[in-house]
This record gives C-alpha cells, structure tokens and sequence, in this order.
C-alpha cells in the first residue's frame, strides 16, 4: 500500500486494474491507450492550446505529488494553474469519484519504471503528498 505522504495505492492489484479500466474509458482518448500521449505535447497549437501529455515515464505527470495529480485531475488543469493558463482537459469531479481518480492515477503510476517510481516517491515524502 501507499507510504507515509503517498496516496496512490501503485501496488494495489486489484485499484490498479479498477484504474485501467477507468483510464480506458475517461483517458486514453486523449493521452494514449499506451499512455504516450499526443505528438509535440510540449508545443502549443495554432489555438494556443498544449497537447495532451504522455503519462508514462517520458512525461512529467511523475514530477507532480500525489495530492496535486488528484487536484488537476479533479478540478482541470485551467483551475488548478490558473492566470488565464489554457487547457483543454476538463476536471472529472462531475463523472469521477475521488476513488475513481485515484484508481487511474495509481494504474498510471504502476506501469513507470522502478526508479520513476522511487522518485515520485521522494517527491511525496517531500512535498506531503
């Protein structure tokens, strides 16, 4: 189960296949079946929108602690930046329950490397979460 400062349960079999499941269904249409997300993610679109990220370890979703993840994933990325930031996914608040999002979250932790893994971990230890 998840450690001090973690809330994703990344090893928990059965909220890991909850979670792929769920990412099939609200996810993979735009970050990838694969989690790879959409080509040239890091450039901004004629309308001045980003393209879905990869999840998987060549992202950055890793870089951010569990809590944070939780919040851009409940309330939208434009709610949680802020300042006018443009986005194009939408918070799940309104389709996802809490458990659901941390299910999705969990299952796209558990397909990163071990290493990805312990540092995300270092980061929750750091940050509270």
């Amino acid at each position: 189960m998840a450690s001090a400062g973690q809330v994703l349960p990344h090893d928990d079999a059965q909220i890991v296949a909850q979670g792929r499941t769920l990412y099939a269904d609200y996810c993979a249409a735009c970050h990838g079946a694969d989690l790879q997300g959409e080509p040239n993610w890091r450039e901004r679109d004629a309308d001045g929108y980003l393209p879905a990220p990869p999840h998987d370890a060549t992202g950055h979703t890793w870089h951010h602690p569990d809590r944070q993840l939780i919040d851009i994933t409940r309330r939208g990325i434009e709610a949680v930046v802020g300042n006018g930031y443009k986005s194009r996914m939408p918070g799940f608040a309104d389709s996802l329950t809490d458990g659901q999002i941390i299910a999705i979250l969990a299952y796209i932790k558990s397909t990163w490397p071990a290493p990805i893994i312990q540092r995300h971990n270092q980061l929750n230890a750091m940050s509270g979460g």
